[in-house]
């Protein structure tokens, strides 16, 4: 074995996901710009939404009413939900990119009203009006989605915090989590609950973490909190976090997906990974390739009548060429954000089915 990189399959009520995996991010129920039937026609397998987005619109009663989240966006395969920590505490916070660069000095615009032991309180950012969180609730409104897998509420203290506020956040979500867990076994539901290892970049936290989560009866982990200021200690970390973890049960790294931390983790173990970066940078006209990628507003592809990649068989490069991209993008047609995004993340889910072929060769 050249690493710790494992080929796996995760078994679900809407079929199965193949491991390593790439997951990308549908916040409001859709992945932006691309619609669902051509989600399913890409291959995606597994698909992240938000909690605490759907919770503020439609509701999670609408979607419970039509018959639960696959239903509502007419998706046949899995589904991934988060706890609604995430977003609540970026309030808190500040985004993670920005709480870097204000080395968490940025002052927030006040949404986060009250942290206590029974969950937050914190105000809408649609209409402004006060809504609580809690371990129970969150995962009530998991149950209300129906998502295949789901995530226990956790705190997400910022990368520039205090030693002893670190401890403290890390204690409560623990408890919370260990609450959300029993919440969910009161209706299982067939859904699967990924504990969530916390810690910061302490690796004796991190430590306590995996060995706290791995004693109550999680259906996998999900590596989470910072991770780290740059792919440096994101890789010191994983590579010391993933084998505390039980090996028979899958392995989630949270919010990372980019191509080179994509690849760098792999070989620690990690199963699957979130993110909006293939499709953001798709907007951006950041299309993926395998020698890196091309920025289709460039001026030299005006003239360029061939697909983005001659190998690649996504519908976009079955049909189109780098030209009339460019031309989308120069004109600013929606037509091109679409095209670009089903060709980036047609390109994830290909990497991923060659990074696995790659594990069985014991080239990774």
């Amino acid at each position: 074995m050249k690493s710790r990189a494992r080929v796996g399959k995760i078994f679900t009520p809407h079929g199965e996901i193949d491991t390593p995996g790439f997951v990308a991010v549908g916040t409001n129920g859709t992945i932006k710009a691309i619609d669902t039937q051509m989600i399913e026609k890409i291959g995606l397998q597994l698909m992240f939404c938000n909690t605490y987005h759907l919770l503020l619109q439609p509701g999670t009663h609408v979607v419970k009413k039509a018959g639960g989240l696959h239903k509502f966006i007419n998706r046949k395969s899995p589904l991934i939900t988060d706890s609604g920590g995430f977003q609540i505490f970026s309030l808190a916070y500040g985004g993670v990119n920005d709480e870097l660069k204000s080395r968490g000095k940025k002052k927030t615009d006040g949404s986060v009203l009250k942290i206590s032991e029974e969950g937050v309180t914190f105000r809408s950012y649609r209409d402004g009006s006060k809504i609580e969180l809690t371990p129970e609730s969150s995962i009530e409104a998991q149950k209300a989605l129906g998502a295949d897998i789901i995530i226990p509420f956790d705190e997400l203290p910022p990368y520039h915090i205090d030693p002893k506020a670190l401890k403290e956040s890390f204690d409560r979500t623990h408890r919370w989590e260990i609450c959300s867990l029993k919440t969910h076994l009161k209706n299982p539901q067939n859904q699967a609950i990924y504990g969530v290892v916390h810690g910061g970049i302490d690796k004796n936290l991190r430590k306590q973490s995996c060995h706290t989560l791995s004693q109550y009866a999680f259906d996998g982990y999900a590596i989470g909190g910072s991770v780290g200021k740059n792919k440096q200690e994101l890789r010191e970390l994983i590579d010391y976090t993933a084998p505390l973890l039980p090996s028979a049960k899958p392995i989630h790294l949270l919010g990372i997906g980019d191509l080179e931390s994509l690849l760098a983790t792999i070989p620690y173990g990690v199963d699957t990974f979130d993110s909006s970066y293939p499709t953001k940078a798709a907007r951006h006209g950041q299309l993926l390739t395998k020698e890196g990628g091309i920025k289709i507003k460039q001026g030299k592809y005006n003239m360029d009548f061939g697909p983005i990649a001659d190998d690649c068989t996504c519908p976009t490069c079955s049909h189109y060429c780098v030209a009339y991209l460019h031309h989308l993008f120069k004109a600013h047609e929606l037509t091109g954000y679409t095209l670009a995004s089903i060709h980036n993340l047609h390109f994830m889910v290909e990497l991923m089915r060659q990074i696995r072929l790659a594990i069985y060769d014991d080239v990774i």
